[in-house]
């Protein structure tokens, strides 16, 4: 679960001493911190599959005598996908112009074009008031991408530190809404991060979830929701890290991370003029495996098992897990910077419920309702919503 670097990159991650915590899993270049390890969550269940087999029923821990089973939706998502590899020698100039750009890919940028999307995407600090009254009478449930959104993006992915006053800001939001960590990091490196116990987090793009490691204190006998749909590839992608992590030794700046689930090759630090060899050595190496495709993030090749899973499919799992499944008094709110988003994003235009936004200064293709600039932004505005509950609450006492 660890990060796995090329020994060209190396870098080191500054974690404070006191909260470092030592994994099995970890290699030897790892460190992050450690999860508290205390029991509880309100109603909800442990969820894992338990057999060899990827595709075979789940089955649910019921030590708290509530039964929770998993919907035959989420077993059709864990189908093996037929998106894949492009296996053909096309296609490799297409990934180096998609390279060149952010992700999403941005739109070709004009006063009126820009003035257009904006009108189309106006800026959730702007339209707060709009998002409220459409929330009004309904549960509101947060999901909040990493790097891009609660944190810089950086030139090295190790040092993607989330500022104090933002951890503050995400801290006050779980204390009134349900509140979870979409990631494409693994789940224990995003949490060395972020450290807030009372987060739900759902790593390696949503295929390595678990919920807050501290219920309420009344409730002793629940324990976190934890689901892992990919756990059969988990030697397949360690195989396929080491490969990778010899081959790009040859190219400068590039970096291996592995994030348990899958695996990120970046390319922020690698000249431009290596990206379209760099494209077809990944290539290279995922087209001899089937059973998993390659995709593209911001600056970053994504490695990822060929099931139905993403982070838009974590999104209707953790609301379903939180009671929310055909509920229509939940209004999901879903911030985050990546084209690995747009899939969550796109979930709740489907589900006609909640909104998405995008983090971003420039017009860019999005299934999202709702822009904000830069990390900033998304603090100012994860501050106004504790602002607007806590004035909620003060006036619901005074009546």
């Amino acid at each position: 679960g660890g990060r796995v670097f090329s020994p060209v990159s190396i870098s080191p991650c500054l974690v404070s001493l006191n909260s470092i915590g030592k994994n099995k899993e970890m290699t030897k270049q790892s460190v992050m911190v450690s999860e508290p390890q205390t029991a509880g969550i309100n109603n909800m269940m442990e969820i894992v599959a338990k057999s060899s087999s990827l595709f075979s029923s789940m089955e649910m821990n019921t030590d708290n005598g509530y039964n929770f089973a998993i919907k035959k939706q989420f077993l059709k998502k864990l189908e093996t996908s037929v998106v894949g590899v492009d296996k053909g020698t096309t296609g490799i100039n297409a990934w180096v112009d998609s390279m060149r750009a952010s992700s999403p890919p941005r739109l070709n940028s004009t006063m009126d074009n820009d003035q257009s999307w904006m009108m189309q995407h106006p800026s959730a600090l702007n339209m707060f008031d709009e998002i409220i009254n459409a929330s009004k009478g309904k549960q509101i449930v947060m999901f909040l991408d990493y790097d891009g959104t609660l944190s810089p993006i950086v030139a090295d992915p190790d040092r993607a530190f989330m500022s104090e006053s933002m951890r503050t800001a995400v801290r006050d939001v779980a204390r009134y809404f349900p509140t979870a960590i979409v990631s494409g990091r693994s789940r224990d490196k995003v949490y060395s991060f972020v450290q807030l116990a009372e987060l739900y987090y759902a790593g390696s793009h949503g295929m390595d979830i678990k919920g807050p490691a501290k219920g309420p204190r009344n409730n002793k006998t629940n324990k976190p929701v934890l689901f892992q749909p990919a756990n059969d590839f988990l030697p397949l992608i360690d195989e396929v890290t080491k490969i990778l992590i010899e081959k790009v030794q040859s190219t400068p700046g590039a970096l291996v991370e592995n994030n348990k689930f899958c695996v990120s090759v970046h390319f922020r630090c690698v000249e431009e003029k290596r990206w379209n060899d760099l494209a077809e050595l990944v290539r290279s190496v995922i087209k001899e495996y089937p059973e998993l495709r390659m995709s593209q993030g911001r600056k970053v090749f994504e490695i990822r098992p060929t099931i139905k899973w993403d982070k838009g499919k974590a999104l209707e799992f953790l609301l379903e897990s939180l009671g929310y499944a055909n509920s229509t008094n939940v209004f999901p709110i879903y911030i985050g910077d990546d084209l690995t988003d747009e899939d969550a994003f796109k979930v709740l235009r489907e589900r006609d419920q909640g909104f998405g936004i995008l983090v971003s200064k420039f017009p860019k293709n999005t299934n999202a309702s709702y822009s904000l600039r830069e990390p900033a932004e998304v603090k100012d505005f994860l501050c106004r919503l504790v602002e607007w509950k806590r004035y909620s609450r003060r006036m619901i006492s005074r009546v």
